[in-house]
């Protein structure tokens, strides 16, 4: 395999100024970096308990893709086939994105711990002409085929049980070919990613393969990325990226529908093991590997830089976790959607010396300045759609409104969904700008105050409340784990409640001591001193990617029945 020469047009779409293509990344990093390990997978573990780890180096993961891309094409899986993916993070899955890439075809991705009927009506949604994916997806489509309809291309990875359609070993052709890859332009489609559905219905946003190359770019020179570093994905997208930057990508030993539950000696073990430089991991999982570091004295001391995002992050989460690391590493807190990602991004240092304690008093969260060439605006609160672009929109800064963005990685629309486009879209010639449906106020430096999502504020006679701000008042009592705050009752006539979740040694406190402090502390501060309704939870329903996002919804439902 290793025995035949790359063909001379190998090339020519890198030498095709029109086309953009991330699997031209890879390639170029086989090139570079031929037997340096793209992904490493842990693969068992003995009778000790030691892990053992299978690999792809860019040289391997860069044939294996082509070898893949071969068999996709010659299975009807060509340019601009919607595919779905169910994989599990694998060195399969990475082979199997780079190659449908370099076909061309547009994968669908869609988290399976949104719920199983959440989770199939994205699939219906996305209309897919084919499925590859793990058996228990097969499965699924076998038993409720209503919602698999159009499909005419099916592929198993592993074993096929009483189901038709191709193995994964029938598509990977042997020996090697090298495979040219599709000249794809700037706009066209390369995947569609549905959103969680947090607050409202899960969407499809449309990701071009531009958006893909320009989070590329601007990953690398945001965070410094260079081509040595060792990453720990905890979030399975987020490690895509790490072949087109030339990073080794560490599949971790976890469940990433579950990162609130993560077992942290699994996470530390891969650190440690392989000298982890950079990872990315949602508040949850920070705070979970970070408590359990701090009562262990444990140190982690290769690692430089963590990414989290997914859901606003504690001060002093970033700083329990902050004590695991060397003096010169940082934690960014990225800001952003699955429609435009990232934002911003405001490191640990500044938020601990600088904005930690006003986030405290009830400011909100300084998610730091937009990155680079994104352009960011404040605009004025409204649950309308907005037709165009207008400066008459823009609050003054100081002011809360809602976030509207613009740039190369925000995508332009959801699949097949007009009416959110209207709401969440604001034409401006020739370019969109994309409502994030949060709200934030900007400060004289130009950093961005997040404040909540627009759907979760609370409407009052006396004015109206807003999530981030309110509950930081609550959160600095020590027996608080988090509280969030909810509306009762018909706008503009909201009754203001906040639930309570507390921490795990204080769950038999003394609940009506506790309520006079909550009233005591509402008391003293301007935007809570009208709240006077507390309610204690045994545990907060929270979104399943992330385990962070709290669903207020939810809550809101179970404190009407609670309030009678």
């Amino acid at each position: 395999m290793d025995d035949i020469k790359e063909k001379p047009d190998l090339q020519r779409p890198e030498t095709d100024p029109q086309t953009v293509n991330v699997a031209l990344h890879l390639r170029t990093m086989a090139r570079i970096q031929p037997y340096r390990r793209a992904v490493v997978y842990p693969a068992s573990r003995d009778y000790n308990g030691r892990v053992a780890y299978s690999h792809l180096t860019f040289r391997q993961l860069d044939r294996e893709s082509d070898c893949f891309a071969h068999g996709l094409e010659a299975a009807g899986i060509r340019r601009g086939t919607r595919t779905i993916l169910m994989v599990r993070p694998s060195l399969e899955l990475f082979a199997i994105i780079y190659a449908m890439l370099k076909v061309g075809a547009v994968f669908v991705m869609v988290d399976p711990g949104m719920g199983v009927q959440r989770m199939l009506a994205c699939l219906k949604e996305s209309r897919a002409e084919a499925l590859i994916g793990i058996p228990p997806a097969h499965a699924l489509r076998t038993l409720q085929p209503k919602y698999f309809k159009g499909l005419r291309k099916v592929v198993t990875i592993g074993r096929r049980w009483f189901w038709g359609g191709l193995t994964l070993k029938d598509i990977r052709p042997l020996p090697w070919h090298p495979y040219i890859i599709a000249d794809t332009r700037r706009d066209e489609t390369a995947a569609i990613l549905f959103t969680t559905g947090s607050t409202g219905a899960a969407k499809g946003a449309i990701y071009t393969h531009g958006i893909f190359d320009a989070q590329v770019r601007l990953i690398k020179s945001q965070f410094g990325i260079s081509p040595d570093e060792i990453d720990l994905p905890t979030f399975p997208l987020f490690s895509l990226f790490d072949a087109a930057l030339g990073m080794t990508a560490i599949i971790p030993d976890m469940d990433p529908t579950r990162p609130a539950h993560v077992n942290p000696d699994k996470i530390i073990e891969a650190v440690l093991n392989h000298g982890v430089t950079n990872m990315f991991a949602s508040p949850a999982l920070l705070n979970r590997v970070g408590r359990h570091g701090q009562e262990n004295n444990i140190k982690l001391p290769s690692l430089k830089r963590i990414i989290t995002s997914g859901a606003p992050v504690s001060p002093d989460n970033l700083a329990r976790f902050r004590n695991l690391l060397e003096e010169d590493a940082e934690i960014h807190t990225g800001y952003g959607a699955t429609e435009a990602m990232p934002v911003s991004s405001f490191g640990s240092k500044q938020i601990l010396g600088e904005t930690a304690r006003l986030t405290e008093q009830g400011f909100g969260m300084c998610v730091g300045p937009p990155i680079q060439s994104l352009a960011v605006q404040i605009i004025k609160i409204t649950d309308t759609p907005i037709e165009s672009w207008s400066d008459d929109l823009l609050v003054p800064d100081g002011e809360i409104g809602e976030i509207a963005v613009y740039g190369d990685i925000v995508t332009q629309g959801y699949f097949d969904r007009p009416l959110d486009d209207k709401h969440s879209k604001i034409e401006d010639g020739q370019r969109f700008w994309h409502r994030m449906g949060d709200l934030a106020w900007k400060d004289k430096k130009g950093r961005i105050w997040y404040c909540g999502r627009k759907a979760h504020r609370v409407i009052t006679p006396y004015g109206t409340l807003f999530t981030i701000p309110c509950e930081a008042i609550f959160n600095n009592h020590p027996a608080v784990f988090r509280s969030a705050l909810v509306g009762m009752g018909q706008a503009p006539r909201h009754r203001a409640v906040i639930c309570i979740e507390l921490e795990s040694g204080h769950r038999h406190a003394d609940r009506q001591a506790m309520v006079k402090e909550l009233q005591e502390l509402a008391a003293a501060n301007p935007q809570t001193e009208k709240i006077d309704t507390f309610l204690f939870h045994p545990g907060f329903p929270v979104d399943i990617r992330h385990n962070s996002k709290i669903f207020r919804e939810k809550l809101a439902d179970w404190a009407r029945n609670k309030l009678g």
